[in-house]
């Protein structure tokens, strides 16, 4: 097991008497976010079956956790980002012994030549969020905040693929809380999941036009569209400036930083969203990333 049981806690300002907000703190994870549990988990396993080699591609964060992942399991990493990965990003995986290649003007280019490069018999493609080896993985967050918080009614979460939404609803399934209301939150200019979900099926968003760069997937996974239909559940989006917000009083709040894509939910608290309106017990998946720094949260704020 790669990932860590994260801490599940009060929001220290937020929570009333009427309704608490827990904040499940993904973004103290190994790799900084919550992308370790299932690319922790499908590495494990590629090790299992003799690979040796493993190509992710990915805007930061998938690409940092497999980086991670692959050199606790003695993998060798290579991660495929577009141009418009900060550099940042790109020295922090290199920093672990993983290869960078650089490709692409956006992902979905990136992925086209993780794919072309992962053609050897011991190389194993590691998706950024569509897989159900990730959503198992991801799932375990729902096994530790029943443990910690059985009462929960509501669970506010970003969706850029749809990754961490199917791993959500995977554990819930499982546990048999169908009774769980689900937010699930975008910025305006990535949307992709609030149009699936009001298509019926994934829809291909023309371009990506936002802040939160880690919510930049043009094309949602199927999954999570069809099952969140079980479940109580809003999709909401909000502007960049509501997410960056989300970031700066959460920074201010806990000092902790977290990219604009965590920024759009926690925004959801601060903004007193009528999307939990009526819940008493409300989650907040603070999933992190490691695109971000003291530099950025600074401008914001001013």
């Amino acid at each position: 097991m790669l990932h860590i049981r994260t801490p599940l806690i009060l929001h220290p300002d937020l929570s009333t008497p009427s309704r608490r907000i827990w904040l499940k703190l993904e973004n103290l994870q190994p790799g900084g976010s919550f992308k370790v549990r299932g690319i922790g988990l499908l590495c494990s396993q590629a090790v299992a079956q003799g690979k040796r080699k493993v190509i992710c591609p990915s805007g930061g964060n998938a690409g940092f956790a497999t980086a991670v992942a692959a050199a606790r399991l003695g993998l060798k990493a290579c991660v495929v980002v577009p141009h418009t990965t900060p550099e940042s990003t790109r020295a922090r995986i290199q920093k672990t012994g993983a290869e960078v290649i650089v490709h692409g003007k956006v992902w979905d280019e990136a992925n086209q030549k993780a794919k072309d490069l992962a053609q050897g018999a011991d190389t194993e493609y590691v998706p950024a969020f569509d897989h159900p080896v990730l959503w198992q993985g991801h799932s375990t967050m729902i096994d530790e905040i029943i443990e910690d918080c059985p009462q929960f009614d509501a669970i506010v979460t970003s969706v850029g693929g749809g990754g961490l939404l199917a791993g959500i609803l995977t554990g819930l399934i499982r546990h048999q809380r169908m009774d769980c209301r689900i937010v699930a939150c975008e910025t305006e200019g990535a949307a992709s999941f609030a149009a699936a979900v009001s298509a019926g099926h994934p829809v291909k968003l023309p371009r990506i036009d936002t802040v939160a760069r880690s919510l930049g997937a043009s094309l949602v996974a199927e999954w999570p569209v069809k099952h969140i239909l079980d479940f109580d559940h809003q999709c909401v989006v909000l502007s960049d400036e509501q997410a960056i917000m989300g970031v700066v009083r959460y920074a201010s709040d806990l000092r902790q930083l977290v990219e604009p894509a965590c920024g759009v939910s926690l925004a959801i608290a601060y903004l007193d969203h009528p999307a939990i309106a009526g819940a008493h017990d409300v989650v907040i998946v603070v999933c992190g990333g490691v695109s971000i720094s003291a530099q950025l949260v600074s401008g914001w704020s001013r």
